[in-house]
């Protein structure tokens, strides 16, 4: 496959991802998509399908149930059907009937916490881990948009993160970008997905005038009111923080969490070499209730 190509194939794919992410409350359409891209349906699935390995029906369901077992935790004071339409479902018949199909329990029963027992598949936590975190209070403000450089990633495995993150960066110093700031998006919650399964991305700041090149892309974090909880710790111990800003934090904070993910601003990026331990900002996308 020609380089072009290749980067013509991964731009394509991830726009749409961040079309997608950006407008979930939404009904988002292949014809819609493919118009983005300026090419045509069957083109636009046919490159999607390939690339991502998954058909597009399939990940944008999976994208809004996440949104919405997470907004079932972290918002106590949203209804259901409040909910469902934040995350792009118009029938709220439909919603409890894909949500049980994923998730095995219907989303008044998760809301009311049995997503503890889902999640105890993927978290091996200590009782009362939580309490570590107890002193940490975040600082609340709104945040600006950052135009960003990026590759995707599927999956929290540390090497291949670290493998992204060394790309990224000799993508900075061979094309001049200094004095980057390092950005991790985390669009899944641990809590409700395998590690293997949660998607990231490892981003740098750029000049808003920034042209994407060769395998990678550039999106927008898009500006919002934030709660930002400064942290250091080690491998593992990001999902653990997670934890306690969505179990305990954010449901007794008066404020609620957003569709728009997460992001870590790196002080000390622990994927990267030589460093063991991470140093960092994490900002969750926040409104007030």
């Amino acid at each position: 496959m020609k380089k072009d190509t290749k980067h013509t194939r991964a731009d394509i794919v991830n726009r749409s991802l961040n079309y997608i992410y950006k407008y979930i409350d939404t009904n988002i359409t292949l014809e819609e998509l493919a118009k983005l891209n300026s090419v045509s349906k069957y083109h636009f699935h046919r490159i999607f399908k390939e690339e991502t390995k998954e058909n597009l029906s399939d990940r944008i369901s999976s994208i809004r149930l996440q949104k919405a077992a997470n907004l079932l935790i972290t918002n106590k004071y949203s209804t259901i059907s409040e909910i469902s339409h934040l995350c792009g479902y118009a029938s709220h018949t439909s919603f409890i009937k894909a949500f049980k199909k994923r998730f095995f329990y219907t989303p008044s029963q998760w809301k009311n916490g049995e997503y503890k027992n889902f999640s105890k598949n993927f978290l091996n936590l200590e009782e009362n881990f939580h309490k570590q975190f107890k002193n940490l209070n975040p600082i609340i403000k709104v945040v600006s948009t950052r135009s960003c450089a990026y590759i995707r990633n599927k999956g929290y495995d540390k090497f291949a993160l670290s493998k992204s993150w060394e790309k990224l960066l000799a993508f900075a110093y061979e094309n001049g970008i200094k004095n980057n700031t390092q950005i991790g998006i985390y669009h899944d919650n641990p809590v409700i997905s395998d590690y293997k399964d949660c998607n990231y991305i490892a981003a740098i700041e750029v000049d808003s005038s920034f042209v994407p090149i060769n395998s990678i892309s550039k999106f927008e974090v898009i500006e919002s009111l934030c709660a930002i909880f400064h942290y250091e710790g080690i491998y593992g111990d990001i999902a653990k923080l997670m934890t306690y800003i969505y179990h305990y934090w954010l449901p007794n904070s008066g404020y609620e969490a957003k569709t728009l993910p997460a992001y870590a601003i790196y002080h000390q990026n622990h994927y990267l070499e030589g460093y063991e331990t991470f140093n960092l900002d994490f900002y969750i996308p926040i409104r007030v209730v």
